[in-house]
This record gives structure tokens, sequence and C-alpha cells, in this order.
């Protein structure tokens, strides 16, 4: 069997691949790598990293954006997030980013991965899934670089902290927030233990 066609065969639609993952299939990955891109059967979406496209009756299907970071990463610990999630927060941010954000264990930096920028934040500490109270915490963090007014955006932060649950917000605020983000949140979170502790 010629070694292409047993090198598709090992493809599956809608999946990633790098390099590593198919030269056990092949006795001349690159020449045969780059035959299928020339072939339209494969897609290079970055350096080392392929796609082959999950077929519609639309056309081909891009790959998720997940996947993208997952085999990028070779790990599955990272949050993939965006300024767009603090919209949810209903806090007077209306604008669109093109920015997607990886909070991971292994990377730091701008990555263009098949054609959209991706921004790796190397931390040791991101929930597994995004809360309002982490959204709320990583927007004070990252308050410079939005586009909205950011006095008026911090006003209805604050505003919206006093609303949360005391024990979830502190959790949020110790484990992800900036020196300058606790500091903030610090006398928040006093007047909102005290309110608590007046009630009890």
């Amino acid at each position: 069997m010629n070694r292409v066609v047993e090198l598709k065969q090992q493809l599956k639609p809608g999946k990633v691949y790098r390099r590593e993952d198919l030269s056990k299939y092949s006795n001349a990955v690159d020449r045969h790598l780059a035959q299928l891109v020339t072939e339209g059967v494969l897609d290079k979406i970055a350096q080392g990293m392929y796609y082959y496209p999950k077929q519609t009756v639309f056309g081909p299907v891009p790959p998720e954006d997940e996947v993208l970071v997952r085999s990028f990463l070779k790990d599955d610990r990272f949050l993939l997030t965006s300024p767009n999630s603090y919209n949810a927060l209903h806090l007077g941010t209306t604008q669109l980013y093109n920015k997607r954000v990886v909070y991971n264990h292994k990377r730091h930096g701008e990555v263009d991965l098949n054609g959209k920028k991706f921004f790796f934040h190397k931390t040791p500490y991101f929930p597994k899934k995004v809360t309002p109270e982490f959204l709320l915490v990583d927007l004070v963090n990252h308050l410079d670089t939005l586009a909205e007014d950011r006095e008026m955006v911090l006003k209805n932060a604050i505003t919206k902290a006093k609303a949360m649950d005391l024990h979830k917000l502190r959790l949020a605020v110790g484990r992800y927030g900036h020196t300058k983000t606790k500091k903030l949140f610090e006398p928040i979170l006093e007047q909102m233990k005290s309110k608590e502790y007046h009630w009890k």
C-alpha cells in the first residue's frame, strides 16, 4: 500500500494532529504531509500542526478553538476565555474583541493558530470553568486593556461585587486577583463580611 494512502487512513475528520503524532505512520513524514497539504487533504494550521477537515453539505468545518488549544498545548488543563465574556456581567462592557485568552500551565505569549490569535497566559491558578466571580476578578485585573469607560465599568464592578456571594468572591480574589486587584477588593470584602456578621 502507498505510504501516503496508509497515512491518510489514520486521519479522522475534525481532528488536529501534530507532526510527531503522524511520524509513526510514515517513513518520510515531512514529504508526505507536504503532499497531503498540496492535495488539500490536510490544512497546515501552525508549525508542526495539521487539521483534517470535517466535511458537511456546506463545506469543510474549521477546527474548534478548544481542539486547537488542546493540540497545541498537548494538555487538557487550560481555560479558554475572551474579554467578550465580561459582557455577561452587565457592567456596561459592550465592545466585541477578536481576542482569545488561554490560561494554562505551560505556555506564555501570543500564538497564531489557523489564522486566529491566541494569547497564552502561564499561571498556576485558574478555574476549570468560568464563573461570575472569576470573570469579575479577571475584568478588574485587565481593566486597563478595556476600550470602554473604565471608571464607569469599575464603579459597576464594585456594585456587582457587593451583591455576590462573599465566600465565592473572597476565594476568587485570593486565587486569581493581581496585587492591585486584591488591594481594591480588600475594603469591599471587609465591608461585606461586617454586614454579613451584623445580620447573623
